[in-house]
């Protein structure tokens, strides 16, 4: 006869044996990371009970799933959008393409080429908040403003007294502030916002414990359409520090992109996709989606990214420009952890003669995010790759220029995060002039940098190693 304490622990096997196989299912089916599944399939039948609660609390992806529903309200409204008058004016007329863009990259994005185009760089919060603030002011019909951060200080309050002007005036104005984003300011300044009757949202925000999964679901996008006509997309977010001449203990170098043309059309549904998502209102007609005429010569494409994956497609146009670069290919990033498979691909294309250079802050703003950076460097150093440490004050501009024609700029990181879990912004586009202004800027910042070589990599002590080499273990989470 079998003693109840025996029985009461072969039940006890029996149950985490069912719960291991099913957890095992899930694994097998939705894990696409080799090395994710085999780790998480070890602590699951080495830990009884322990590693599949830890699988059910941080190794389900919620956050696509939850993103999910998100891919069916954009396909909505970009469709509302080019139904009532988001008409994009003629062809491509910029540069030619280049046989990867054909080929590769264009089978990868829902989104169309739009020709007619004009972009204006404007470099640091000094040149990018005056423009913006005079679009606003200038505003007859709407405006749409997306951002991650949107301090309450100086220069936030600004913005708030001419949306708040804006919308006295008869403008429509809708703001949609990132709910993690929001906490950088205390007290949260879409209160401020209300307050004068601005219609504020925040995305994806809860106290719930049950809805804190979804705090890795960040929307990092920084997009300004005024009249659907005049749209400023970059990595700028709305705070003072972002002023240089402001003198603040901490300034951030960063840049912001004017766009006029087709292309901001895009931009605008974009914007619309997440409005709806959060309020459960939809933005269209005219008043939002006006017809664009061309207004320059360069070739845009928006690519909207994120974990639905359905628009998760910047990442494999990083693949396919790292795998067809010809001569030159220029990065300026303000965090730089790439996975494996870029890092190949960068060591590949210095290999066969591509002059690769990546340009990056010297002081971070997250120091855990420069030991990391550095543990990867060893690697592109030994292929050739040349990486260039930018002296102060932080520089936070994202840029990326391939033989001096094609050029991405917007929200996005070289980094998990952005790749992977925020939902980002950004722009290529094919225009020679373009491309080569802005590798001249980046020109000018290597000038600032100091070189990062092998030997003085190897030169740090073993501490350093060490704690650069642990941080890089977490890259995937930073």
């Amino acid at each position: 006869m079998t003693e109840p304490g025996s029985a009461i622990g072969y039940g006890l096997v029996a149950i985490d044996i069912v719960i291991a196989l099913g957890v095992s299912v899930h694994i097998a089916l939705n894990k696409r990371d080799d090395r994710a599944a085999v780790t998480w399939l070890m602590l699951v039948w080495l830990s009884p009970f322990v590693g599949a609660t830890l699988y059910w609390l941080f190794g389900v992806n919620r956050i696509a799933r939850r993103a999910i529903k998100l891919r069916g309200v954009r396909g909505a409204v970009k469709f509302a959008g080019r139904a009532f008058g988001g008409t994009l004016a003629g062809g491509l007329t910029g540069a030619p393409f280049r046989a990867y863009e054909a080929s590769l990259v264009e089978r990868f994005h829902q989104a169309p080429w739009a020709g007619g185009n004009r972009v204006h760089p404007l470099r640091s919060g000094d040149l990018a908040f005056p423009d913006m603030l005079r679009a606003i002011g200038e505003a007859k019909a709407s405006i749409a403003l997306a951002t991650y951060i949107f301090n309450d200080d100086s220069i936030g309050r600004r913005f708030v007294d001419a949306l708040a002007d804006a919308q006295a005036r008869g403008v429509e104005v809708r703001v949609l502030i990132d709910g993690v984003g929001a906490l950088y300011s205390v007290p949260p300044i879409a209160w401020r916002l209300r307050r004068r009757g601005v219609r504020t949202e925040r995305f994806l925000t809860s106290i719930l414990p049950w809805r804190m999964t979804y705090l890795n679901l960040r929307n990092h996008r920084k997009i300004l359409v005024v009249d659907g006509c005049i749209g400023f997309l970059g990595g700028m977010n709305i705070k003072r520090a972002h002023v240089l001449a402001e003198n603040t203990s901490r300034p951030t170098n960063d840049m912001q992109f004017r766009v006029e043309g087709p292309a901001v059309a895009d931009l605008m549904a974009v914007f619309a996709a997440d409005w709806a998502f959060t309020s459960g209102e939809t933005l269209s007609g005219e008043l939002w989606f006006p017809t664009l005429d061309a207004a320059g010569g360069t070739d845009l494409r928006c690519l909207a990214s994120g974990p639905d994956e359905e628009v998760g497609s910047l990442r494999r146009t990083l693949l396919g420009v790292l795998t067809q670069v010809r001569t030159r290919l220029r990065i300026a990033t303000p965090y730089f952890l790439p996975d494996d498979e870029i890092t190949n691909l960068l060591s590949v294309a210095a290999l066969r003669g591509v002059e690769v250079d990546i340009v990056l802050p010297a002081k971070s703003n997250q120091f855990y995010m420069k030991w990391a950076e550095t543990a990867t460097f060893p690697r592109l150093l030994a292929a050739g790759c040349r990486i260039w440490l930018e002296a102060p004050p932080f520089d936070h501009v994202k840029l990326a220029v391939a033989d001096d024609q094609w050029a991405l700029f917007g929200s996005s990181n070289w980094d998990a995060r952005s790749l992977r879990l925020n939902f980002e912004i950004d722009t290529e586009c094919i225009d020679a002039d373009l491309a080569r202004e802005l590798d001249r800027l980046i020109t000018a910042k290597i000038a600032r940098s100091r070189a990062v070589t092998v030997e003085g990599l190897a030169a740090r002590g073993v501490a350093r190693r060490l704690r650069d080499g642990f941080a890089r273990l977490f890259k995937p989470f930073l």
